[in-house]
């Protein structure tokens, strides 16, 4: 017959844990089983490692994309950019809203110029 250490509960000779307290067993000290909570502490720990491991993943990924959108961007300088007229022709800065050249509307067809102006 064995008891336990803790309280002197009777408890069967293959248990790990004493039924009434909890406490482990010298059976459950030689198997080295652990306590729930030990086990639960384990398994967030394991959880945390691949966690770390997905974001450091993720945070390298995030860096290589960033890293080709900007080699793939090379957007010139907007005062180097230009837009042609749509009536004349004529380059114009991009940001203009009218030719410089005849005052049609940048990016207006033909038709829907204003002839009384």
């Amino acid at each position: 017959m064995v008891y336990c250490s803790s309280c002197g509960e009777k408890i069967a000779e293959d248990a790990n844990f004493c039924s009434k307290c909890g406490t482990k067993t010298p059976k459950g000290k030689s198997a080295n089983v652990l306590y729930p909570t030990e086990r639960l502490t384990d398994a967030f720990y394991s959880v945390g490692l691949e966690l770390e491991k997905a974001f450091r993943l993720a945070a390298r990924e995030t860096d290589a994309a960033i890293r080709r959108a900007r080699e793939n961007m090379q957007v010139k300088p907007k005062e180097h950019q230009t837009v042609a007229c749509s009536n004349c022709g004529s380059k114009n800065p991009s940001d203009a809203v009218f030719c410089t050249s005849c005052g049609t509307k940048v990016g207006a067809s033909v038709n829907s110029h204003d002839s009384s102006s």
